[in-house]
Order: C-alpha cells, then sequence, then structure tokens
C-alpha cells in the first residue's frame, strides 16, 4: 500500500462509525437485484448482516501490475524460465486430462496450463480473502464501476446454488480458486472435469483446467492459431495500416521469425512494444481472446509467451531497446487527451494503452506526416500532439 492509499485507509478508519452506517446503507441498495437473481432473502440478509468494510481495498483497482509496468519487465516476471519449468511439470503430471480437454475444446495443454501459472502460480496463490467482502467493499469504494456490485450479485448466486459459504475465498478483486474466476464467470465457464459434481476450482487440478480451456472455448478460441507471431518488416513497408488479415501481411512480404509461413488466415494486428526500431508482432485473433480473461495487452502477451515457453517454441528473438524516459501515468494520459481532442480517440482517460489507443495514434502519425506510424505511445508523439 503506498502513501496516498495508506492515508485513505486511514481516513476510513476515523470515520468508521459513519462508513459502517452508510457501508450498510449501501449494502441493502442490492437486494432487488440480489432477488431478481434468484437470492433468497434468507441468504441475502444472512451475508449482509456479517459483512463489514474493508479499507486494506483503498485505491487496490489501479495498482495492477499489468497495467502499469513496462510490457517487457511484466513478461519476463510473468513468464519467467522457472514459472516455464514449473508449467512443464504440470503438463506432464496432468497429461491424460489435458489431451482430453485440447480434443474437447480445442485450446492446447500449453496454453491452458500457462493460465493456470498466471493467474494462481498453479494453485500455490489463489488468495485467502472473504470474496463477498471485497467485492462489496469495492462496490462501495467505487462506485463510478457497477462491475463489483454485479459481482457481489453473482457471489449470492453461488450461495443460492449450493456453493458452501467458505469456498467464496480469493484474490482482493474477488477472483477465486486456481483460475481466478470472478463469480460471474465461475457460474458461466466453470466445468467439472468428470461431469456430475459442482465443479471444484479450489482443489481439483483437472476441474480447473478444464475450466479455463471451457473459457477460451467459448470466448472464440481458434485452434492452432499463435496468438503471437514474431515477425520481421519488410523494408519496403509504408506503415498505412496495422490490422488486415494474415494473409495480406503475407503478401507485404512480412514473414515469421522462426521460420514456418503466416497463418494463411484470419485478422491480424501489427504490435510494435518498443516502436518502430524494436521488434515486431503480429496479434492474431487468439490474443484478443486472451484478453477476454484479462483486458491487459501485458497479461496476453505474457500468456502467450509462457505457453510458447512451455512447449519449447523460440520466443523474443529480437532485442528490446529501453527507453531513455518512459512516459509517466500522466504523460499517457495526455496522449489520449491530445487524441481525442484531435477526433481520433474516444475512449477512456486512464494511461492504458490497448489496440485502440494505438490505433487512435497511428492515425495521428499519418495525420502528421510520420513516416514510420508505428502506434506506440513516445516521447516524439506527446510532443506532436501538445504542438498540434
Amino acid at each position: 500500500m503506498n502513501r496516498r492509499q495508506m492515508l485513505a485507509a486511514v481516513s476510513l478508519l476515523l470515520a468508521a462509525p459513519a462508513w459502517a452506517d452508510d457501508f450498510a446503507v449501501f449494502l441493502e441498495s442490492f437486494r432487488s437485484s440480489a432477488l431478481q437473481a434468484g437470492v433468497s432473502g434468507e441468504i441475502f440478509d444472512a451475508v449482509v448482516a456479517g459483512l463489514t468494510l474493508d479499507p486494506s481495498l483503498t485505491g487496490k483497482r489501479a495498482a495492477q501490475g499489468e497495467f502499469v509496468r513496462p510490457l517487457r519487465a511484466y513478461v519476463d516476471d510473468a513468464a519467467s524460465n522457472a514459472r516455464a519449468a514449473q508449467g512443464r511439470t504440470m503438463t506432464e503430471k496432468f497429461a491424460a486430462p489435458l489431451r482430453q480437454i485440447a480434443a474437447r475444446t480445442g485450446v492446447p495443454p500449453e496454453m491452458v496450463v500457462a493460465l493456470w501459472g498466471m493467474e494462481s502460480d498453479f494453485g500455490a496463490s489463489r488468495g485467502d480473502r472473504d470474496v463477498l467482502r471485497s467485492l462489496a467493499t469495492l462496490a462501495f469504494l467505487n462506485r463510478d464501476n457497477p462491475v463489483y456490485a454485479q459481482e457481489f450479485v453473482a457471489g449470492l448466486a453461488l450461495l443460492q446454488k449450493g456453493l458452501p459459504r467458505e469456498k467464496l475465498r480469493g484474490s482482493w478483486a474477488g477472483a477465486m480458486g486456481d483460475p481466478q474466476f470472478m463469480p460471474s464467470a465461475y457460474l458461466k465457464y466453470a466445468t467439472s472435469f468428470a461431469g456430475g459434481a459442482p465443479p471444484d476450482i479450489w482443489s481439483s487440478g483437472p476441474d480447473s483446467l478444464a475450466s479455463i480451456a471451457n473459457f477460451l472455448q467459448q470466448s472464440g478460441w481458434r485452434p492452432a492459431l499463435a496468438p503471437i507471431v514474431e515477425t520481421r518488416v519488410p523494408a519496403s513497408f509504408d506503415y498505412a495500416t496495422l490490422r488486415q488479415d494474415f494473409s495480406a501481411w503475407a503478401q507485404a512480404g512480412f514473414t515469421r521469425l522462426d521460420g514456418p509461413p503466416l497463418p494463411k488466415s484470419g485478422d491480424a494486428m501489427l504490435f510494435f512494444p518498443t516502436g518502430a526500431n524494436g521488434p515486431a508482432f503480429l496479434l492474431s485473433e487468439n490474443f484478443f481472446v486472451l484478453k477476454a480473461y484479462n483486458f491487459s495487452d501485458s497479461y496476453a502477451f505474457a500468456g502467450a509467451t509462457l505457453a510458447d515457453k512451455i512447449v519449447g517454441r523460440p520466443v523474443l528473438r529480437e532485442k528490446w531497446p529501453s527507453e531513455a524516459q518512459p512516459l509517466t501515468l500522466a504523460e499517457r494520459e495526455a496522449i489520449q487527451r491530445g487524441l481525442t481532442s484531435a477526433g481520433l480517440y474516444d475512449g477512456k482517460i486512464d494511461g492504458r494503452f490497448g489496440p485502440v489507443t494505438r490505433l487512435a495514434i497511428h492515425a495521428f502519425q499519418r495525420k502528421v506526416g510520420i513516416a514510420k506510424a508505428d502506434g506506440y505511445p513516445s516521447r516524439a508523439v506527446l510532443d506532436a500532439l501538445r504542438a498540434h
């Protein structure tokens, strides 16, 4: 917890009687939604009566590493060689169920195991917070974001379906079990590998792996399509577009660094993590399926990289140049504001750069005549926007 978060938490504690009353009133406002979701009044009353606000969650929403750390630093940690080695061990341990899961869903074992490692370090870091308390607190502290309230009601629905109250333990954000499913994701995607019993994503490896694969399949996973393809940019490339079909990229002279041909079809986005002078990747439709699991580009990139490492595919062979003066959060937000003023961006001003922001940067670079319109949020782009 940083100084700002600590001060906010202390303020809440000092105002305990006031916020305790407000919190109780706030929770009562969920009664109608809970009843509409099929939750009985008895379950609602039993849960709400025992909940208190958790002041340690103040400011947590903005502190997630996959959104604030440089991409390469995040990938190096999340897709470390040590985690890849453990992933290989787990792939061997669960080889039989993984083969069946792959046959059912089309999701390869290494991808399922990689997300297992990313989410809970293969079950070692599930979290032990009261999920309902966390979600109620986050809903109270972040009323601009309705997701937490929706997840709180989904958690109550799990109890209504017979899941024991003591099972609802997980991360500060309300994610549960080995796959770190939010309550709504459990309701939609959790799967029992053997069938019959309710899915046990807390103590059953096969259930957790089947649930992860089901999530990816239901989110649109395409079999035999790599999420990221490291590519070589031809000297003749004009940077007119960053998104087109794999066949168009091949026709333009793009090739894979590891030798095999590019996929024959499917949409792909050209991504320069450090600008046009650094490595380049084509992000396939499966990359964006991984973003359904976690919206961060860094998370999806790390998950795909870890999967490659688990099976020994070559990864990140091009050298990544370092940036002498990385942009601050305020400067990243300034880029988004500048793009908004230029009529090229209408998303959130949050300093998080995903495909929408990068395509807007690309459009701005083309507009002002920057030759290598790479979509990269550089200091030069910030200066150009300020001068525009």
